[in-house]
């Protein structure tokens, strides 16, 4: 997949999924599988050329952080969402560099210069709460209609609900703020995960018979809430998913005051200092606390381990 910041190097014409896509959730795919009817055959046989190329167009930085001048942590940094796009069969991401002169652009105009004159768009995709041009004007409503003037076919993608609630990056930050790993699961349509190499710790774990892999993840990733949870490890050294527990907090027991991400796999030993791993977010199993010695923090480890194990079958 290719991904560029240039529209002067994208593949003509194209078919046009247009949104940020911070987490690439059910509501996202909706919206972005429109445009694969025929999903990845369609690509694999050269169909794309005549339909148009199957293009994801986003913003970066995202508007609301350039207004805002303060950055938000991402449910997807760039290389997730790459592989999540790819995996979908879209065949080229472009990052439009949001200044103030993109910022400024009308609705018409920015139909106009980016989408007809640029892209070439042949059919446009959207989410049903799209905004777009100066001052977030133009509504899906104004987009169909200056699109029509183009013989663009314009699709409004209705919202995908769980359980009555609407699917959305903000309710799956909520979700992850409270450690309802399974609600966010849900939305996502697969597993949180946390992506980073493995660094040098304290070596706490060891010495208390637990030995676990330290992570240092992107500073933009969203972090869920401090606490213990059951996950599963993959990487490239990693013949097979590994099954463990994760903490996520500050070691209050050591009186930490840095937040670490620790991992203990529970059925594989090993050296992956300076490996990347993928470590899927599968239940919170309970809150980071402090205890009264290392004895107590050693049996409540134990018992995470077993209830993880059994809550895994």
């Amino acid at each position: 997949m290719r991904v560029i910041s240039s529209l002067e190097n994208c593949l003509q014409p194209t078919q046009v999924a247009l949104g940020n896509f911070d987490g690439v959730h059910l509501g996202h795919r909706a919206v972005i599988e429109t445009l694969l009817p025929a999903g990845l055959n369609a690509v694999a046989s050269g169909c794309s050329e005549a339909r148009g190329h199957a293009t994801v167009v986003s913003f970066n930085p995202h508007p609301q952080v350039f207004f805002s001048g303060q950055s938000k942590p991402l449910l997807t940094v760039l290389p997730e969402k790459v592989e999540l796009l790819q995996a979908l069969g879209v065949e080229q991401l472009v990052l439009l560099p949001f200044d103030r002169a993109l910022a400024d652009l009308t609705p018409e105009e920015f139909v106009e210069k980016i989408l007809v004159r640029q892209l070439q768009a042949k059919k446009i995709s959207v989410g049903f709460n799209f905004c777009f041009g100066r001052n977030r004007s133009g509504t899906v409503e104004d987009l169909q209609t200056i699109a029509h003037q183009y013989s663009i076919p314009v699709r409004v993608v209705p919202p995908e609900t769980i359980e009555g609630t609407q699917v959305s990056s903000s309710e799956i930050r909520e979700a992850l703020s409270t450690g309802n790993i399974h609600r966010a699961n849900r939305f996502l349509g697969r597993t949180y995960a946390l992506t980073g190499t493995v660094v040098e710790g304290q070596k706490l774990g060891r010495t208390l018979g637990f030995p676990t892999a330290n992570l240092s993840v992107s500073e933009q990733k969203l972090i869920p809430r401090q606490g213990v949870y059951r996950v599963e490890v993959s990487g490239p050294t990693l013949t097979q998913k590994q099954m463990g527990v994760m903490n996520i907090g500050l070691r209050p027991t050591v009186d930490g005051t840095r937040q670490t991400l620790e991992v203990h796999l529970l059925d594989w030993s090993g050296d992956l200092y300076g490996n990347t791993v993928t470590v899927s977010l599968e239940q919170f199993l309970r809150p980071e606390q402090k205890f009264e010695s290392l004895d107590a923090l050693k049996d409540q480890i134990r018992h995470d381990c077993e209830q993880a194990r059994s809550q895994s079958i």
